[in-house]
């Protein structure tokens, strides 16, 4: 399978186009799915720092795809009464609430802009030990005002959405073809395919496939197949306000997101991280990766997710090398017992 480029024909590396692998770096995810001519791999770069819980994206899914309510329960533990990704809740927008000493993480989101003067200008008081005017930290850093000793609630809030990793387990146990890779690269359900068998749900790490109540099926986020087709661009990316999910071809997401820590460390937020970008993780890389400002568990994600497929082929050559002594075995007793 070859296709040209500027005039110059581009062969693939025989790892690029090689199906029914379990595990590893997988550059050409599209190709190794059986589209030779595929175009650039998709996805999402959620940056969490400027997520502010707006909730925009959860109700962009929820029109442009026909997702139903899902139960409009208030929880009492928080405002995020979304709780969690499932069958009717495709995209979730997390509160964290976090004790945290007031300081430079303050203002990660905003690495232009010195928070706390703006408010002093605005006649606010964030800080009654500070002075009445202050100067706003150069671009690209960011001013510790508060007092040492000063505590202070922080919002850690994160778009959750499914990941579409490069190896799918649930798309790898699917028994009727109903989970199928795209050519953009991303995990999608036919839902008239799908016979309810439940198989996808324990086999995702993340937890986010699920069945509908009194549907049996599973449903999970398709990352707007029907948009991207047409090229446009994810309902959930179009809605947010604040850019904290953007759309693009993988490649360029990774790039855009690794400028972005690397000006967070510099302007001294050092906890900031990428989870699920990396091809050599345990899935293979994700198709829908996140900026955290803590640790993946804090936001409820496997610190260390590895797609639950990967090791069937030893499995069975176990169990077949068991049944094949159990059946020597049994063989061998027969043969040997006295007649």
């Amino acid at each position: 399978m070859t296709h040209s480029d500027a005039g110059r024909t581009y062969r693939p590396e025989p790892d690029e186009t090689r199906g029914n692998q379990l595990s590893g770096p997988q550059p050409n995810v599209a190709g190794a799915a059986g589209y030779p001519d595929a175009p650039p791999r998709m996805g999402f770069f959620t940056d969490t720092t400027v997520c502010i819980g707006c909730k925009a994206c959860e109700v962009a899914c929820k029109e442009w795809n026909a997702v139903p309510e899902d139960g409009l329960e208030l929880t009492g533990m928080s405002y995020d009464n979304t709780q969690g990704l499932g069958a009717d809740t495709w995209r979730h927008v997390a509160f964290i609430e976090q004790r945290t000493p007031a300081g430079r993480d303050s203002a990660a989101g905003h690495p232009d802009v010195d928070v706390f003067d703006a408010a002093r200008g605005l006649g606010g008081s964030l800080d009654a030990t500070a002075p009445a005017t202050g100067t706003a930290a150069p671009a690209g850093q960011i001013s510790p005002v508060s007092p040492d000793g000063r505590t202070e609630l922080r919002w850690l809030m994160s778009s959750d959405v499914c990941k579409h990793c490069t190896h799918a387990a649930c798309l790898d146990v699917c028994p009727t073809g109903s989970l199928f890779r795209t050519e953009f690269g991303t995990v999608v359900v036919q839902q008239d395919i799908c016979n309810g068998c439940g198989y996808c749900v324990p086999a995702c790490p993340y937890g986010v496939i699920d069945q509908r109540r009194g549907d049996g099926r599973a449903w999970k986020c398709t990352l707007c197949y029907d948009r991207l087709g047409t090229g446009l661009e994810p309902a959930c990316a179009k809605a947010c306000p604040t850019d904290s999910i953007q759309f693009g071809p993988l490649d360029e997401l990774r790039e855009r997101a690794a400028d972005r820590v690397a000006r967070l460390h510099v302007s001294g937020v050092t906890e900031a991280r990428l989870y699920g970008e990396s091809p050599d993780d345990g899935v293979g890389g994700d198709g829908a990766f996140f900026l955290l400002l803590d640790e993946p568990e804090v936001y409820g994600l496997p610190p260390d997710p590895v797609v639950t497929t990967r090791d069937l082929p030893d499995m069975w050559r176990h169990a077949a090398v068991a049944a094949v002594s159990l059946a020597a075995l049994a063989v061998a007793s027969f043969v040997g017992r006295p007649r």
